[in-house]
Protein backbone atom coordinates (compact mmCIF):
# COMPACT_ATOMS: atom_id res chain seq x y z
CA UNK A 1 0.00 0.00 0.00
CA UNK A 2 3.14 2.68 0.25
CA UNK A 3 2.99 2.88 -3.48
CA UNK A 4 -0.87 4.44 -3.57
CA UNK A 5 -0.26 6.18 -1.27
CA UNK A 6 2.84 7.42 -2.41
CA UNK A 7 1.25 8.37 -5.69
CA UNK A 8 -1.44 10.12 -3.85
CA UNK A 9 0.85 12.44 -1.80
CA UNK A 10 2.57 13.24 -5.25
CA UNK A 11 -0.90 14.17 -7.05
CA UNK A 12 -2.36 16.06 -3.87
CA UNK A 13 1.19 18.11 -3.32
CA UNK A 14 1.27 18.82 -7.50
CA UNK A 15 -2.56 19.95 -7.33
CA UNK A 16 -1.92 22.59 -4.81
CA UNK A 17 1.59 24.00 -6.07
CA UNK A 18 -0.37 24.61 -9.27
CA UNK A 19 -2.95 26.36 -7.04
CA UNK A 20 -0.52 28.51 -5.27
CA UNK A 21 0.67 29.77 -8.28
CA UNK A 22 -2.47 30.58 -10.07
CA UNK A 23 -4.75 33.75 -9.29
CA UNK A 24 -7.19 31.94 -7.45
CA UNK A 25 -4.43 31.62 -4.22
CA UNK A 26 -5.30 35.40 -3.06
CA UNK A 27 -9.19 35.27 -3.06
CA UNK A 28 -8.89 32.47 -1.61
CA UNK A 29 -7.17 34.27 1.45
CA UNK A 30 -10.30 36.49 1.71
CA UNK A 31 -12.60 34.02 1.56
CA UNK A 32 -14.63 34.24 5.40
CA UNK A 33 -15.52 30.41 4.40
CA UNK A 34 -11.74 29.30 4.27
CA UNK A 35 -9.97 31.48 7.21
CA UNK A 36 -11.24 32.91 10.06
CA UNK A 37 -9.90 35.75 12.23
CA UNK A 38 -7.66 33.22 14.06
CA UNK A 39 -5.98 31.78 11.08
CA UNK A 40 -5.90 34.13 8.65
CA UNK A 41 -2.59 34.14 6.88
CA UNK A 42 -2.39 38.09 6.53
CA UNK A 43 -3.25 38.10 10.05
CA UNK A 44 0.07 35.93 10.30
CA UNK A 45 2.00 38.04 7.98
CA UNK A 46 0.96 41.48 9.87
CA UNK A 47 1.89 39.46 13.36
CA UNK A 48 5.35 38.89 12.40
CA UNK A 49 5.53 42.36 10.78
CA UNK A 50 5.23 43.85 14.70
CA UNK A 51 7.33 40.96 15.99
CA UNK A 52 10.31 42.11 13.53
CA UNK A 53 9.76 46.05 14.49
CA UNK A 54 10.18 44.94 18.09
CA UNK A 55 6.63 44.84 18.78
CA UNK A 56 4.28 42.63 20.66
CA UNK A 57 2.32 40.78 17.88
CA UNK A 58 -0.54 41.13 20.57
CA UNK A 59 -0.57 44.28 21.25
CA UNK A 60 -3.13 45.10 18.45
CA UNK A 61 -6.72 43.38 17.61
CA UNK A 62 -5.07 41.88 14.32
CA UNK A 63 -3.12 38.92 15.75
CA UNK A 64 -4.75 35.98 17.67
CA UNK A 65 -2.61 32.35 16.68
CA UNK A 66 -0.25 31.42 19.34
CA UNK A 67 3.02 32.17 20.11
CA UNK A 68 4.67 28.98 18.59
CA UNK A 69 2.84 28.96 15.37
CA UNK A 70 4.45 32.71 14.73
CA UNK A 71 8.30 31.76 15.93
CA UNK A 72 7.49 29.02 13.63
CA UNK A 73 7.01 31.07 10.28
CA UNK A 74 9.32 33.88 11.72
CA UNK A 75 12.17 30.94 10.66
CA UNK A 76 10.15 29.33 7.37
CA UNK A 77 8.22 32.32 6.04
CA UNK A 78 9.72 31.96 2.65
CA UNK A 79 9.19 28.61 2.42
CA UNK A 80 5.64 28.83 3.77
CA UNK A 81 3.34 27.21 0.69
CA UNK A 82 6.03 24.04 1.32
CA UNK A 83 5.25 24.14 5.22
CA UNK A 84 1.27 23.85 4.91
CA UNK A 85 1.87 20.90 1.94
CA UNK A 86 3.67 18.99 4.31
CA UNK A 87 1.04 19.82 7.52
CA UNK A 88 -1.38 18.11 5.16
CA UNK A 89 0.49 15.47 4.27
CA UNK A 90 1.86 14.70 7.62
CA UNK A 91 -2.23 14.24 8.36
CA UNK A 92 -2.89 12.03 5.65
CA UNK A 93 -0.25 9.93 6.56
CA UNK A 94 -1.27 10.02 10.13
CA UNK A 95 -4.53 9.30 9.52
CA UNK A 96 -3.95 6.29 7.15
CA UNK A 97 -1.49 4.83 9.91
CA UNK A 98 -4.07 5.24 12.52
CA UNK A 99 -6.71 3.96 10.32
CA UNK A 100 -4.46 0.70 9.44
CA UNK A 101 -3.92 0.32 13.13
CA UNK A 102 -7.34 0.51 14.12
CA UNK A 103 -8.50 -2.07 11.58
CA UNK A 104 -6.23 -4.66 12.99
CA UNK A 105 -7.63 -3.95 16.26
CA UNK A 106 -11.15 -4.20 14.61
CA UNK A 107 -10.40 -7.07 13.03
CA UNK A 108 -8.82 -8.65 16.29
CA UNK A 109 -12.06 -7.92 18.51
CA UNK A 110 -14.00 -9.63 15.69
CA UNK A 111 -12.47 -12.93 15.40
CA UNK A 112 -12.52 -13.43 19.10
CA UNK A 113 -16.42 -12.84 19.14
CA UNK A 114 -16.66 -15.07 16.37
CA UNK A 115 -14.69 -17.81 17.81
CA UNK A 116 -16.59 -17.12 21.27
CA UNK A 117 -20.13 -17.37 19.44
CA UNK A 118 -21.03 -13.94 20.32
CA UNK A 119 -22.80 -13.01 17.42
CA UNK A 120 -26.53 -14.13 16.71
CA UNK A 121 -26.34 -16.44 13.35
CA UNK A 122 -28.55 -13.87 11.40
CA UNK A 123 -26.16 -11.27 11.72
CA UNK A 124 -23.14 -12.51 10.05
CA UNK A 125 -23.42 -10.90 7.19
CA UNK A 126 -23.04 -7.94 9.00
CA UNK A 127 -19.24 -9.17 10.03
CA UNK A 128 -16.66 -6.73 8.56
CA UNK A 129 -14.42 -8.88 5.90
CA UNK A 130 -10.08 -8.16 5.55
CA UNK A 131 -10.98 -7.53 1.76
CA UNK A 132 -13.31 -5.03 2.83
CA UNK A 133 -11.57 -3.21 5.23
CA UNK A 134 -7.67 -3.36 3.31
CA UNK A 135 -8.34 -0.05 1.12
CA UNK A 136 -9.85 1.74 4.32
CA UNK A 137 -6.86 3.56 4.97
CA UNK A 138 -5.93 5.22 1.44
CA UNK A 139 -9.73 5.97 1.28
CA UNK A 140 -9.03 7.98 4.52
CA UNK A 141 -6.18 9.44 2.95
CA UNK A 142 -7.88 10.02 -0.16
CA UNK A 143 -10.75 11.87 1.65
CA UNK A 144 -8.34 14.23 3.70
CA UNK A 145 -6.15 15.21 0.67
CA UNK A 146 -8.20 15.66 -2.36
CA UNK A 147 -11.20 17.14 -0.44
CA UNK A 148 -11.85 20.76 -1.82
CA UNK A 149 -12.41 21.71 1.24
CA UNK A 150 -8.69 20.74 2.38
CA UNK A 151 -6.75 22.06 -0.88
CA UNK A 152 -8.92 25.50 -0.36
CA UNK A 153 -7.59 25.77 3.28
CA UNK A 154 -4.27 24.69 2.50
CA UNK A 155 -3.81 26.96 -0.78
CA UNK A 156 -5.54 30.04 1.45
CA UNK A 157 -2.68 29.49 4.03
CA UNK A 158 -4.98 28.56 6.82
CA UNK A 159 -3.13 27.32 9.59
CA UNK A 160 -5.94 25.61 10.14
CA UNK A 161 -4.18 22.88 8.50
CA UNK A 162 -1.33 23.13 11.17
CA UNK A 163 -3.86 21.89 13.45
CA UNK A 164 -5.37 19.08 12.09
CA UNK A 165 -2.03 17.75 11.42
CA UNK A 166 -1.51 18.31 15.43
CA UNK A 167 -4.95 16.38 15.91
CA UNK A 168 -3.55 13.75 13.51
CA UNK A 169 -0.80 12.96 15.41
CA UNK A 170 -2.98 12.79 18.34
CA UNK A 171 -4.94 10.18 16.75
CA UNK A 172 -1.95 8.30 15.76
CA UNK A 173 -0.27 8.10 19.18
CA UNK A 174 -3.72 7.46 20.78
CA UNK A 175 -3.96 4.16 18.46
CA UNK A 176 -0.80 3.64 18.54
CA UNK A 177 -0.86 3.34 22.04
CA UNK A 178 1.88 5.80 23.10
CA UNK A 179 0.19 7.70 26.29
CA UNK A 180 3.14 10.11 26.73
CA UNK A 181 2.80 11.14 23.17
CA UNK A 182 -0.84 10.95 23.32
CA UNK A 183 -0.91 13.30 26.09
CA UNK A 184 1.95 15.45 24.37
CA UNK A 185 -0.14 16.07 21.37
CA UNK A 186 -3.43 16.64 22.91
CA UNK A 187 -1.64 19.48 25.47
CA UNK A 188 -0.24 21.00 21.98
CA UNK A 189 -3.46 20.84 20.11
CA UNK A 190 -5.56 22.37 23.59
CA UNK A 191 -3.04 25.32 23.18
CA UNK A 192 -3.45 25.66 19.98
CA UNK A 193 -7.43 25.99 20.27
CA UNK A 194 -8.70 24.90 23.49
CA UNK A 195 -11.26 22.56 22.16
CA UNK A 196 -9.32 19.42 21.48
CA UNK A 197 -9.68 19.57 25.46
CA UNK A 198 -13.09 17.39 24.75
CA UNK A 199 -10.84 14.38 23.17
CA UNK A 200 -9.11 13.68 26.47
CA UNK A 201 -11.92 10.98 27.03
CA UNK A 202 -12.00 9.17 23.97
CA UNK A 203 -8.03 8.79 24.78
CA UNK A 204 -8.07 8.02 27.68
CA UNK A 205 -10.34 5.21 27.20
CA UNK A 206 -8.89 4.21 24.00
CA UNK A 207 -5.67 3.64 26.08
CA UNK A 208 -7.37 2.12 28.87
CA UNK A 209 -8.56 -0.39 26.64
CA UNK A 210 -5.76 -1.05 24.97
CA UNK A 211 -3.70 -1.46 28.15
CA UNK A 212 -6.18 -4.53 29.37
CA UNK A 213 -5.87 -6.70 26.40
CA UNK A 214 -2.53 -8.29 26.90
CA UNK A 215 -2.46 -10.89 29.92
CA UNK A 216 1.14 -11.02 30.14
CA UNK A 217 1.70 -6.89 30.82
CA UNK A 218 1.58 -5.10 34.54
CA UNK A 219 -2.27 -3.16 34.09
CA UNK A 220 -2.47 -0.33 36.66
CA UNK A 221 -5.69 0.70 38.10
CA UNK A 222 -8.07 2.80 36.57
CA UNK A 223 -8.00 5.88 38.63
CA UNK A 224 -3.77 5.74 38.80
CA UNK A 225 -3.86 5.60 34.83
CA UNK A 226 -5.92 7.97 34.27
CA UNK A 227 -4.12 9.77 37.20
CA UNK A 228 -0.83 9.35 35.10
CA UNK A 229 -2.50 10.77 31.83
CA UNK A 230 -3.52 13.65 33.32
CA UNK A 231 -0.44 14.66 34.41
CA UNK A 232 1.24 14.16 31.59
CA UNK A 233 -1.30 15.92 29.78
CA UNK A 234 -1.65 19.03 32.22
CA UNK A 235 2.52 18.99 32.81
CA UNK A 236 2.84 19.35 28.95
CA UNK A 237 0.63 21.95 28.82
CA UNK A 238 2.16 23.83 31.43
CA UNK A 239 5.57 23.19 29.73
CA UNK A 240 4.14 24.60 26.04
CA UNK A 241 2.89 27.42 28.04
CA UNK A 242 5.56 28.44 30.02
CA UNK A 243 7.95 28.26 26.87
CA UNK A 244 5.46 30.76 25.16
CA UNK A 245 6.10 32.98 27.63
CA UNK A 246 9.55 32.76 27.72
CA UNK A 247 10.19 33.48 24.16
CA UNK A 248 7.51 36.69 24.25
CA UNK A 249 8.64 37.47 27.96
CA UNK A 250 4.79 38.21 27.98
CA UNK A 251 1.50 36.74 29.23
CA UNK A 252 -0.11 38.70 26.30
CA UNK A 253 -1.03 35.93 24.43
CA UNK A 254 -3.80 34.49 27.01
CA UNK A 255 -6.22 37.31 26.36
CA UNK A 256 -5.37 37.72 22.96
CA UNK A 257 -5.25 33.48 22.01
CA UNK A 258 -8.17 32.37 24.52
CA UNK A 259 -9.99 35.59 25.28
CA UNK A 260 -10.56 35.67 21.76
CA UNK A 261 -11.83 32.45 21.01
CA UNK A 262 -14.05 32.12 24.03
CA UNK A 263 -15.66 35.62 24.27
CA UNK A 264 -15.68 35.82 20.41
CA UNK A 265 -15.39 39.81 19.76
CA UNK A 266 -14.60 39.73 16.10
CA UNK A 267 -18.08 39.34 14.51
CA UNK A 268 -16.54 38.72 10.99
CA UNK A 269 -19.19 36.75 9.11
CA UNK A 270 -18.14 32.60 8.90
CA UNK A 271 -19.68 29.53 8.99
CA UNK A 272 -20.52 28.88 12.16
CA UNK A 273 -22.69 29.99 14.71
CA UNK A 274 -21.50 32.53 16.50
CA UNK A 275 -21.34 35.81 14.55
CA UNK A 276 -25.13 36.42 13.35
CA UNK A 277 -26.80 35.85 16.56
CA UNK A 278 -24.29 38.27 18.61
CA UNK A 279 -24.17 40.98 16.23
CA UNK A 280 -27.88 40.99 16.47
CA UNK A 281 -27.43 40.47 20.84
CA UNK A 282 -28.19 42.82 23.52
CA UNK A 283 -25.01 43.82 25.29
CA UNK A 284 -26.53 43.04 28.58
CA UNK A 285 -27.16 39.14 27.47
CA UNK A 286 -24.37 38.25 25.80
CA UNK A 287 -22.38 37.05 28.92
CA UNK A 288 -25.21 34.73 29.29
CA UNK A 289 -25.72 33.34 25.80
CA UNK A 290 -21.81 33.21 24.92
CA UNK A 291 -21.82 30.56 28.21
CA UNK A 292 -24.63 28.64 26.65
CA UNK A 293 -23.14 28.77 22.84
CA UNK A 294 -19.62 27.61 24.39
CA UNK A 295 -21.15 24.97 26.34
CA UNK A 296 -22.17 23.03 23.69
CA UNK A 297 -18.48 21.65 22.36
CA UNK A 298 -17.61 20.78 26.05
CA UNK A 299 -21.44 19.59 27.14
CA UNK A 300 -21.90 16.57 25.08
CA UNK A 301 -18.59 14.77 26.27
CA UNK A 302 -20.07 13.34 29.65
CA UNK A 303 -22.97 11.66 27.75
CA UNK A 304 -21.38 10.70 24.36
CA UNK A 305 -18.63 9.21 26.61
CA UNK A 306 -20.89 6.98 28.25
CA UNK A 307 -22.49 5.81 25.69
CA UNK A 308 -19.42 4.89 23.51
CA UNK A 309 -17.66 3.90 26.17
CA UNK A 310 -16.67 0.63 24.28
CA UNK A 311 -15.75 1.91 21.51
CA UNK A 312 -13.80 5.38 21.73
CA UNK A 313 -12.27 5.83 18.59
CA UNK A 314 -15.78 6.47 17.04
CA UNK A 315 -16.15 8.73 20.48
CA UNK A 316 -13.12 10.77 19.18
CA UNK A 317 -14.85 10.97 15.84
CA UNK A 318 -17.90 12.32 17.17
CA UNK A 319 -15.92 14.73 19.06
CA UNK A 320 -14.14 16.29 16.23
CA UNK A 321 -17.37 16.78 14.75
CA UNK A 322 -19.19 18.16 17.23
CA UNK A 323 -15.54 20.70 17.17
CA UNK A 324 -16.10 21.19 14.24
CA UNK A 325 -19.74 22.57 14.61
CA UNK A 326 -19.91 24.64 17.45
CA UNK A 327 -16.39 26.00 17.76
CA UNK A 328 -16.73 29.59 17.80
CA UNK A 329 -14.84 30.68 14.34
CA UNK A 330 -14.82 27.36 11.98
CA UNK A 331 -13.69 27.14 8.58
CA UNK A 332 -14.04 24.57 5.83
CA UNK A 333 -10.42 23.12 7.03
CA UNK A 334 -11.62 22.11 10.37
CA UNK A 335 -14.72 20.08 8.83
CA UNK A 336 -12.59 17.86 6.29
CA UNK A 337 -10.80 16.51 9.24
CA UNK A 338 -13.92 14.93 10.16
CA UNK A 339 -15.12 14.02 6.91
CA UNK A 340 -11.85 11.88 6.49
CA UNK A 341 -12.94 9.44 8.33
CA UNK A 342 -16.05 8.97 6.61
CA UNK A 343 -14.57 5.48 5.09
CA UNK A 344 -13.95 4.10 8.39
CA UNK A 345 -17.73 3.72 8.53
CA UNK A 346 -18.32 2.53 5.50
CA UNK A 347 -20.24 -0.18 6.53
CA UNK A 348 -23.01 1.80 8.44
CA UNK A 349 -24.32 3.04 4.81
CA UNK A 350 -27.20 0.27 5.14
CA UNK A 351 -28.40 1.69 8.00
CA UNK A 352 -28.40 5.76 7.26
CA UNK A 353 -31.45 6.93 6.82
CA UNK A 354 -31.00 10.70 5.28
CA UNK A 355 -27.40 10.63 3.31
CA UNK A 356 -28.47 11.61 0.09
CA UNK A 357 -30.93 14.33 1.10
CA UNK A 358 -27.21 15.44 3.54
CA UNK A 359 -25.24 15.10 0.91
CA UNK A 360 -27.46 17.37 -1.63
CA UNK A 361 -27.87 19.88 1.38
CA UNK A 362 -23.98 20.16 2.04
CA UNK A 363 -23.10 20.12 -1.52
CA UNK A 364 -26.33 22.98 -2.23
CA UNK A 365 -24.90 25.06 0.66
CA UNK A 366 -21.01 24.78 -0.67
CA UNK A 367 -21.91 26.44 -4.02
CA UNK A 368 -24.43 28.77 -2.60
CA UNK A 369 -21.70 30.43 0.18
CA UNK A 370 -19.73 32.54 -2.57
CA UNK A 371 -22.31 33.21 -4.31
CA UNK A 372 -24.86 34.41 -1.49
CA UNK A 373 -22.25 36.20 -0.03
CA UNK A 374 -21.32 38.18 -3.67
CA UNK A 375 -24.85 39.09 -3.54
CA UNK A 376 -24.78 40.75 -0.04
CA UNK A 377 -21.15 42.23 -0.51
CA UNK A 378 -20.96 43.46 -3.62
CA UNK A 379 -24.20 42.96 -5.67
CA UNK A 380 -25.92 44.46 -2.55
CA UNK A 381 -29.61 42.69 -3.27
CA UNK A 382 -29.02 40.96 -0.52
CA UNK A 383 -28.01 41.33 3.48
CA UNK A 384 -26.80 39.24 6.27
CA UNK A 385 -29.99 37.39 6.32
CA UNK A 386 -29.19 35.58 3.31
CA UNK A 387 -25.76 34.66 4.16
CA UNK A 388 -26.28 33.33 7.88
CA UNK A 389 -29.50 31.07 6.74
CA UNK A 390 -27.49 29.38 4.28
CA UNK A 391 -25.15 28.95 7.26
CA UNK A 392 -27.51 27.96 9.39
CA UNK A 393 -28.83 25.16 6.83
CA UNK A 394 -24.94 24.03 6.29
CA UNK A 395 -24.66 23.44 10.20
CA UNK A 396 -28.25 21.91 10.04
CA UNK A 397 -26.70 19.66 6.98
CA UNK A 398 -24.05 18.59 9.82
CA UNK A 399 -25.68 17.64 12.38
CA UNK A 400 -28.05 15.56 10.76
CA UNK A 401 -25.03 13.66 9.28
CA UNK A 402 -23.06 12.83 12.21
CA UNK A 403 -26.08 11.96 14.33
CA UNK A 404 -27.10 10.11 10.95
CA UNK A 405 -24.00 7.67 11.67
CA UNK A 406 -24.16 7.42 15.59
CA UNK A 407 -27.51 6.18 14.56
CA UNK A 408 -26.65 4.15 12.16
CA UNK A 409 -24.03 3.08 14.65
CA UNK A 410 -25.83 1.98 17.68
CA UNK A 411 -28.28 0.34 15.45
CA UNK A 412 -25.18 -2.07 14.01
CA UNK A 413 -24.25 -2.67 17.71
CA UNK A 414 -27.66 -3.38 18.73
CA UNK A 415 -28.12 -6.26 15.39
CA UNK A 416 -24.76 -7.45 16.37
CA UNK A 417 -25.93 -7.85 20.07
CA UNK A 418 -29.49 -9.18 19.77
CA UNK A 419 -29.66 -10.13 15.84
CA UNK A 420 -30.80 -8.28 12.54
CA UNK A 421 -34.54 -10.14 12.32
CA UNK A 422 -36.14 -9.34 15.27
CA UNK A 423 -39.17 -11.13 16.00
CA UNK A 424 -42.11 -10.52 18.45
CA UNK A 425 -43.19 -12.63 21.08
CA UNK A 426 -46.09 -13.79 17.91
CA UNK A 427 -43.47 -14.60 15.69
CA UNK A 428 -44.30 -11.36 13.63
CA UNK A 429 -41.51 -9.41 12.28
CA UNK A 430 -40.49 -6.58 14.92
CA UNK A 431 -39.24 -3.22 14.42
CA UNK A 432 -36.13 -1.63 16.14
CA UNK A 433 -37.32 1.99 17.28
CA UNK A 434 -33.90 3.53 19.17
CA UNK A 435 -34.33 6.50 21.36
Amino acid sequence: MAAPLTLLLIVAATIRAVLFRSSLAEPLMERVEVVSPLNAWKRVVEGLALLDLGVSPYSGDVFHETPLIIYLFHFVIDYADIVFMIADGITAVALYLAVQDYNKTVFRKQKYALEADRYPHDCLELVRTPKEMFYIPLKVALFYLLNPFTIFSCVAKSTCGLNNAIIALFILSTIKGSAFLSAVFLALATYQSIYPLTLFAPALLFLLQRLYIPVNLYRPSFWLFTLQYAVMYLGSLCVIVCLSFFLLSSWDFIPSVYGFILSVPDLTPNIGLFWYFFAEMFEHFRFFFICVFQINVFFYTIPLSIKLKEHPVFLMFMQIAVISIFKSYPTVGDISLYMAFLPVWGHLYRFLRNIFLVSCVMLACSALFPVLWHLWIYAGSANSNFYYAITLLFNVGQILLVSDYFYAFLRREHHLTHGLYLKRKDGSEATLVLK
